[in-house]
């Protein structure tokens, strides 16, 4: 796939739907749909009609996986809907959810946002009980731990969530019920919204719009929901842990549309915007964003600062996610064709660049040089988070601590590197005041601590993918 360079890759989108008397695959496609932004490998949708399984799924986006002919083929009034980035396991068809079998109680789909840190461990024991792997996808694991266990299927739930160790947010499928999911730390989003008669999961609120549910409440910590023609019913599946919700979430993956915590996104990431304006102020011409997840940052900034915004760069919107190999040259001006300077803005004038982070800090470079060549007389960047250190185990995909630029460089350094007049980021206590929040979010990947209990993971410090693989035992 055709890569953009210094992104954070997102996670993946999920959602349930129990929808009595509707069409609930149509129901999941356009709430998938309006989800793309967590995933754009593969999307799949199963349906449950009569205790039978409906599956479709398929490589790209949403839009292209689903047409009217595959979707009328997906009866039923319960549906769970999966938008993938691959963490665990490759891109491949073969790894695209939901995850579904057929077991002595009927039909069993799952759709899983996150990362089990110990999926290798789980993996390796069911290899050695003589259970058959078909994918390389800890989703596939989490199936037949729930397939493996005893009892009734909320039972069965709280046993995988005794056994899983890391962030899930997740959508199960049965033939007569819909269950929503949420880690003990609370990793990744999951929320749930009322629509007629019955009710929607999903990673988030903006998917509600798109179909005409509302907002209930969001799925807390530890928590298991399960949705049937009885209503909602929720329980404690598991004891909560400190909650260590996804900061980047609110800096960059959810949609600013999304609530989370009471708060809207794109208010929060103004709030960000204005907090990076009073800790880095800088004398200069303009403010212009990294569109788009820097735009509501940049007018944070403007607002505190007094400095003008004004749009710098122009973002082409339909260079994504490719299955064609560009060339080498393609690959070289591959900035270019996902941004251009509006030259008429930014002419002799000074101007800060604000965008959301810096992960490798392979786009910075040319935008900064981009900026110059539209003929910019200073570029000052700051960036809307603190700088990224350390690599996520947790399902965001952002990098080897060795490819993190914050990693291996001062900020003097990087402003160096990327050819700024002045860098500045974000520190982690503006971040919180930000957040406005004292804790509550995992901030691992700018301190290095993280939050889990187990004594392993913690002893090992692991620096890179490649040795957490090993050291889990692939």
């Amino acid at each position: 796939m055709f890569p953009t360079g210094d992104d954070l890759h997102e996670e993946c989108g999920v959602v349930g739907i129990h929808a009595p008397g509707q069409d609930a695959a149509r129901l999941a496609f356009f709430a998938l749909y309006t989800l793309q932004h967590r995933g754009q490998e593969a999307a799949g949708i199963v349906s449950v009609d009569d205790g039978v399984a409906h599956i479709h799924k398929g490589q790209g986006l949403v839009s292209s996986v689903f047409n009217e002919d595959n979707l009328s083929t997906l009866h039923g009034d319960l549906a769970i809907g999966h938008s993938r980035y691959s963490t665990t396991g490759g891109s491949g068809l073969r790894n695209a959810q939901p995850q579904v079998i057929e077991t002595i109680d009927g039909p069993l789909g799952v759709a899983h946002n996150g990362n089990l840190v110990n999926a290798h461990v789980l993996r390796r024991e069911l290899l050695e009980r003589g259970v058959g792997l078909q994918t390389s996808s800890d989703t596939e694991v989490m199936v037949h731990l729930l397939t493996g266990a005893g009892g009734d299927w909320l039972s069965r739930i709280r046993v995988l969530m005794s056994r899983a160790e890391g962030a899930f947010a997740l959508t199960i499928l049965t033939r007569d019920a819909i269950y929503g999911v949420r880690d003990p730390w609370g990793f990744r989003p999951l929320v749930v919204g009322k629509i007629d008669d019955g009710y929607v999961l999903a990673s988030e609120t903006c998917a509600f719009s798109a179909i005409g549910a509302e907002f209930v409440r969001e799925v807390e910590p530890g928590e298991i929901v399960r949705i049937d023609d009885n209503g909602l019913y929720v329980e404690q599946g598991a004891v909560p842990k400190k909650k260590s919700f996804c900061t980047f979430e609110q800096i960059y993956f959810s949609r600013p549309d999304s609530v989370h915590s009471g708060s809207l996104v794109h208010s929060t990431r103004q709030r960000l915007g204005r907090e990076l304006a009073r800790e880095a102020p800088v004398e200069a011409d303009l403010v212009v964003p990294v569109p788009d997840s820097g735009t509501p940052h940049a007018v944070g900034f403007a607002q505190e600062s007094g400095i003008p915004y004004t749009e710098g760069l122009i973002k082409n919107r339909y260079v994504g996610r490719t299955f064609i190999e560009p060339t080498q040259q393609l690959r070289d001006a591959g900035v270019a064709m996902k941004f251009n300077p509006l030259g008429d803005n930014l002419f002799g004038k000074r101007v800060v660049m604000v965008d959301d982070s810096i992960v490798r800090g392979s786009t910075s470079g040319p935008l900064v040089q981009m900026l110059r060549d539209a003929g910019a007389a200073e570029v000052h960047v700051r960036v809307a988070c603190p700088a990224i250190t350390d690599p996520c185990y947790m399902g965001v995909d952002m990098a080897s601590r060795d490819e993190l630029i914050a990693a291996q460089k001062t900020v003097e350094e990087i402003c160096e590197h990327i050819g700024a007049d002045s860098l500045a980021y974000l520190s982690i206590e503006a971040l919180m005041r930000g957040l406005e929040a004292e804790d509550g979010y995992c901030n691992a990947c700018f301190t290095g601590v993280y939050p889990f209990e187990s004594e392993r993971f913690v002893q090992l410090q692991l620096k890179t993918k490649e040795q957490f693989a090993q050291v889990w035992g692939d």
